[in-house]
């Protein structure tokens, strides 16, 4: 049993398990629009269209879909001021900073390998392309 398994067997939930609560979490941590949002956020608080234009090519719909999500999972505070007119400020809960921090560090290791991946998918398509 591998350190990572047995560390895993320690905890009350599992990710592996289909019915466990935290795969969704995982899903709106590291689908598309929730990593990139989760990123945007941890540079400070933005309001919605402030952060509509940090992720780009985002839709108004998923974002507001995504921030939903992120806030009922407790990642996301939404901060609405009663002003008009209104203004409505999303930023990271204690538990989002630290999930972020380390998906900040995954899209950091990835934008340093871009060279490597667009080597590799040449190389696939020149090897595979053919097919």
């Amino acid at each position: 049993m591998t350190a990572i398994t047995q560390d895993h067997d320690d905890l009350a939930y599992n990710v592996f398990a289909k019915a466990c609560p935290s795969r969704g979490t995982l899903e709106h941590v590291t689908g598309r629009w929730g990593g990139l949002t989760l990123g945007a956020l941890y540079e400070g608080s933005l309001r919605f269209n402030e952060l509509r234009r940090r992720v780009d090519g985002v839709s108004e719909k998923m974002l507001s879909q995504t921030l939903h999500a992120l806030e009922r999972d407790g990642l996301v505070h939404r901060e609405a001021q009663p002003t008009n007119p209104p203004r409505v400020d999303y930023e990271l809960t204690p538990l989002g900073r630290r999930v972020a921090e380390r998906l900040l560090a995954l899209i950091h290791c990835v934008e340093g390998a871009m060279d490597d991946v667009l080597a590799a998918r040449a190389h696939y398509d020149e090897t595979r392309g053919a097919l």
